[in-house]
């Protein structure tokens, strides 16, 4: 079978320089396992992170790839759900199943957890033309969803699916500030707010504002203004006087960090929630705790989800409620250009996928 592999870490981001296409035996499965083809796989700025060796190391030779679709082409002797010519897409969460936090439904806090693609290895992600993964760890994709949407959506629907439903317990009517709405997990965080009835706020970069209103936004904002806050406050205030509420954010999505935390403190109302998945911009914010005690806010740290979550997700994908948002598609040959692409963002609205073809 055909694999992008890369055998050390790349200097200064030259993906090139060490992505390459190599022949290896397609995998038997272990027997908890199912083996499938792999139709569409989408990236994630963690495939960054293990090609640079940092934050942490990765195993290599290393298939980098966390999110995968596909049809089940052989089971192990003791899968009892799947079956082969099922379709199916990853669960990335690799936890332990036994601990106290897996047993308490929290697998997304196990110590033992690994995200596949990223953190396992070698030889093992999403980036060949056959994968394998434990039973535990694959879902069934409703009829009505295609390969590409089902891969573009398998980490980012359940990240924004955790945030907001699991971690942040989002209500209907609320006013949701949908940071970076024109990320993977931005464009679901847009459309799982409006499921719930809620005023949407995203914001973006200028050439996706549009986009994100037609994702489902009810106004966006270019969060690249040095003032863009005050547009949101002013923003939350035409919404109060239609509503007869309080002017400002209920509830916060965040995943940009460091450059944009403390304005959206700001804006939260009182006993307000923010909810963070992660910090493109940075980690070392600075924080006005006046924001927060004084107005009873509710800080909350996010990340992945439950199996269960990333169902709930795709079974409203599958009723037509929710939709990918699919920037571009590359072939396996044209890897380093696909993580180019991710890495600078520019233009970017939605996921990245690849395709053995």
């Amino acid at each position: 079978m055909k694999a992008v592999v890369y055998e050390e870490y790349a200097k200064n981001d030259d993906f090139k320089s060490i992505l390459q296409i190599q022949d290896l035996e397609e995998p038997k499965p272990k027997p908890t396992e199912v083996v499938f083809t792999v139709e569409a796989a989408a990236l994630n700025y963690n495939d960054i992170w293990g090609m640079r060796g940092s934050p942490v190391p990765v195993p290599l030779p290393h298939i980098s790839g966390s999110d995968a679709a596909g049809k089940v082409i052989a089971v192990g002797d003791q899968v009892s759900r799947i079956k082969v010519g099922d379709r199916i897409v990853s669960h990335t969460n690799m936890s332990c199943r036994v601990c106290s936090a897996c047993t308490d439904g929290r697998e997304y806090d196990c110590t033992n957890r690994t995200i596949w693609g990223f953190q396992t290895g070698p030889l093992w992600g999403a980036y060949a033309e056959v994968a394998h993964l434990p039973e535990v760890n694959v879902v069934k994709i409703p009829d009505t969803i295609s390969y590409d949407d089902a891969a573009a959506a398998s980490m980012t629907i359940l990240t924004a699916w955790h945030m907001l439903v699991g971690r942040a317990k989002i209500t209907p009517g609320q006013t949701v500030l949908i940071m970076g709405g024109g990320s993977g997990v931005g464009t679901f965080g847009i459309q799982i707010a409006k499921l719930y009835n809620c005023t949407v706020i995203a914001t973006a970069s200028p050439d996706k504002l549009d986009k994100c209103i037609r994702l489902g936004a009810d106004y966006a904002v270019d969060h690249r203004q040095e003032n863009w806050h005050k547009e949101v406050r002013s923003i939350t205030k035409e919404i109060a006087k239609k509503t007869h509420t309080t002017p400002g954010i209920d509830l916060s999505f965040d995943h940009i960090g460091q450059t944009h935390w403390n304005k959206q403190l700001t804006l939260l109302k009182y006993g307000a929630t923010l909810v963070s998945c992660g910090a493109t911009t940075g980690y070392d914010a600075q924080t006005d705790l006046r924001h927060i005690f004084f107005k009873g806010t509710n800080i909350l740290g996010s990340t992945q989800g439950t199996k269960a979550e990333l169902e709930q997700g795709l079974y409203w994908m599958g009723r037509g409620k929710i939709k990918s948002a699919i920037d571009s598609v590359f072939s396996f040959e044209n890897a380093a250009d696909a993580h180019t692409k991710m890495l600078t963002g520019k233009g970017m609205f939605g996921k990245i996928l690849l395709k053995p073809n």
